[in-house]
């Protein structure tokens, strides 16, 4: 597929052109957004993704087309997977609702740059050399294979990670938020506020997702044009995508299994795409191997079905049910627990509202599955802190009430 200069232009142009948009119209200004104003522009930059998408099959054929959607679809679903890690760092860093989206704006700039940048690596790799493809198959298998072993997230991705602990120690660091500011004043020096280091741990680990999603669209297309337009529309709306599916997010429990699959699929696309290419001379003496080679359409129907079965498994799951609603009620008991007294009062009664209504879920839960949830004790102390707080701000604010009347 040859791209101009012009069109290259053209997109990338576009693409900065929305980044900027979605910064001065959405992110400016701290705000919260409503779940109307997520739904809608998470519908229109997928709609964007579509159109273009569209475009590319009508000016370059059902092949190009394929490989698009394939890649998008790959990505999209790799990017909502990177949205977990996410919700880990900002719930370690304890980062304020309102400003949650300049940090996730930060993010998917660093990571369109991390990923444009392995993206041409990698293309220069693989038109020198065929044996690359090996390599990359590789990657995806034993990325497949690590995200079906259970992990503990927090030691690589929480507010105590190797590189936070080192910017803490290099740098002076103030221990409270200053709206969204990356420095502040404190005892009249000049020094880091936590907004600056939960930043950096995003993308530090923007870093290392681009280590896996690149090799995977590589997989399904080898056309750069395609592996950057897909990546960077997967990448747009992925702010508004997770105020969306804030709460659904916990819910996809079998998300990782699904991908696992996926990125499995793909590397063995690429390895029997390498043996096809084969030059190595250790390998059927440098010669082509003959060996059957997976399609395009083929691959993007077990992409949908894979992602689609994963889907509605995690949502009729009782299991996914009872996960969600510990895991919902966790988040929630935390938040409230961490708002500083001058928080909206609509909004901490809003927080402590859906913290009742999961505990009174987690009531109605079976045995068995009440039976598993982690750190019991810890987690029914952390219900009596925000139910002792809640009982205190209601005492002051009548208080306050009495007083003003």
């Amino acid at each position: 597929m040859h791209v101009s200069p012009l069109v290259w232009g053209l997109t990338v142009t576009f693409i900065i052109g929305l980044l900027l948009f979605d910064f001065v119209f959405h992110v400016r200004q701290a705000h919260i957004p409503t779940l109307r104003e997520a739904a809608i522009w998470s519908a229109i930059y997928v709609g964007i993704a579509i159109i273009f998408g569209l475009g590319i099959w009508a000016l370059s054929g059902n092949q190009m087309g394929t490989e698009y959607f394939a890649g998008y679809i790959t990505e999209k679903a790799l990017s909502v997977d990177n949205l977990f890690v996410f919700l880990i760092i900002m719930t370690s860093f304890k980062v304020p609702r309102a400003d949650q989206q300049k940090v996730l704006l930060f993010g998917i700039v660093v990571s369109l740059i991390a990923r444009t940048g392995f993206i041409f690596v990698g293309a220069a790799l693989i038109n020198s050399f065929a044996w690359v493809f090996y390599i990359f198959g590789l990657i995806l298998l034993v990325t497949a294979g690590n995200m079906l072993k259970p992990e503990d997230t927090s030691d690589d991705h929480g507010a105590d990670n190797f590189m936070i602990r080192i910017a803490r120690r290099l740098f002076k660091t103030s221990e409270h938020y200053d709206g969204d500011k990356l420095f502040t004043m404190v005892d009249g020096k000049k020094v880091m506020t936590p907004m600056l280091l939960v930043m950096a741990a995003i993308g530090g680990t923007d870093i290392l997702f681009a280590l896996d999603s690149i090799p995977a669209i590589f997989g399904l297309t080898q056309s750069t044009f395609i592996v950057f337009t897909a990546t960077a529309f997967s990448l747009l709306g992925l702010r508004q995508l997770f105020f969306l599916i804030d709460g659904l997010l916990d819910r996809l429990i079998y998300l990782s299994y699904g991908l696992a699959a996926i990125l499995g699929f793909i590397g063995v696309k690429l390895i029997l795409h390498a043996l096809h290419e084969n030059t190595l001379g250790f390998i059927n003496d440098g010669q082509h191997v003959k060996v059957v080679e997976i399609s395009t359409g083929f691959s993007l129907s077990v992409i949908l079905g894979v992602l689609a079965l994963t889907i509605i498994a995690s949502l009729v799951s009782p299991k996914g049910k009872a996960q969600t609603a510990v895991n919902n009620a966790r988040t929630h008991a935390q938040t409230y627990v961490d708002l500083e007294w001058e928080s909206d009062q609509t909004e901490r009664e809003r927080i402590y509202a859906r913290l009742t209504r999961e505990r009174a879920q987690i009531e109605l839960l079976p045995t068995r599955y009440r039976d598993d949830i982690r750190d019991q004790r810890e987690l029914t102390e952390l219900f009596a802190r925000a139910d002792e707080l809640h009982q205190q701000r209601v005492r002051e604010g009548h208080g306050t009430r009495s007083v003003l009347t």
